[in-house]
């Protein structure tokens, strides 16, 4: 394999179900609304500038209706001892028909494309939680791909949702036909934790490291053998536009090209992720913001040959080695 340095882009779909515990609807439904006309722009934004791009899906959005949904309902479900927590505890309340709730139609545009679809769990499942155990995951897991399969679709990435990666599970993954997924950075702030253990100085020193170099470049380099399931690691959260922070967004955008720099230069991964919904308000300053990245990527893939690629691609890269 020859040597150069790739850009990987993985985005959390989820709608509604992402943000079903901590938001209320109404609180949250324009930018839930927005994502329909956000992925199309993504997608057009990305062709524009050749991008490949994992679009990890959680599997309740395949889903038309209720019936629809229930016919793939796993066989037993996450008994989180937080009630709050668990997305089936709200689907009495919820009607599917509305574009909050399922992306079927986005699902099948995104499947038309170069791009990959990975699965973001069925039910936006929390692996890290008190509660649920391996058996669940797995009937999870499970209903993830059969309503897939119904759409002659299939995976084999993930992204765990909130980044709760638990090791204990992985065997169920390669049982399951999952080659990769995205682990999380290295340094302390970034450590994968439960829901009520996320501690107000780890999100406050994650959002002064968007801006400013608290935890390094967070690229690195593939493994030197093939395995059996691979961690692609995140490098970097595209975090949104903030208008109270709109004086350091030049700092905010070099932050992230210098590491994309620094992968190109060492050969190694630079990995950004988002939702589609952070988009969803000040959309035009956040598409201002990615075409900037867009283009320095671009200049990049010309000068130091770095190269787009989706999780699935970085799998076949290294399943070719020797």
């Amino acid at each position: 394999m020859n040597k150069q340095g790739y850009f990987l882009i993985s985005l959390d779909f989820e709608l509604y179900w992402g943000v079903h515990d901590k938001r209320t609807l109404s609180s949250y439904q324009k930018n839930l609304n927005a994502v329909w006309e956000v992925i199309p722009r993504l997608i057009a934004l990305f062709d524009r500038y050749d991008i490949k791009c994992t679009f990890a899906t959680v599997g309740f959005l395949f889903a038309q209706n209720r019936d629809e949904l229930n016919a793939y309902l796993p066989k037993s479900f996450p008994k989180y001892i937080d009630d709050n927590l668990s997305s089936y505890g709200k689907l009495d309340n919820i009607n599917f028909e509305e574009p909050t709730f399922n992306a079927l139609p986005l699902i099948k545009l995104i499947s038309e494309t170069k791009h990959e679809l990975g699965t973001h769990t069925f039910s936006h499942y929390y692996c890290l939680e008190e509660g649920q155990d391996k058996k669940d995951f797995e009937f999870d897991l499970i209903a993830a791909k059969n309503i897939a399969t119904k759409n002659n679709l299939a995976f084999s990435s993930i992204v765990f949702p909130r980044n709760q990666v638990n090791p204990d599970y992985f065997d169920l993954l390669k049982k399951n036909g999952v080659r990769s997924y995205r682990g999380t950075e290295e340094r302390w702030m970034y450590r994968a934790e439960k829901n009520d253990e996320e501690s107000l100085i780890k999100r406050l020193f994650r959002l002064m490291d968007s801006y400013f170099n608290l935890s390094g470049a967070n690229t690195y380099a593939l493994p030197d053998k093939r395995q059996s399931l691979y961690n692609f690691p995140s490098s970097r959260l595209l975090r949104p536009y903030h208008s109270h922070l709109k004086f350091f967004e030049k700092q905010r955008l070099k932050r992230i090209t210098k590491a994309m720099d620094y992968a190109a230069l060492n050969n190694q991964v630079f990995h950004l992720w988002w939702h589609p919904h952070n988009f969803g308000d000040n959309m035009e300053e956040n598409f201002s913001f990615l075409e900037g990245v867009l283009k320095h990527f671009s200049s990049l893939s010309k000068e130091k040959n770095f190269k787009s690629v989706s999780m699935q691609d970085l799998v076949s890269l290294m399943d070719a080695r020797k």
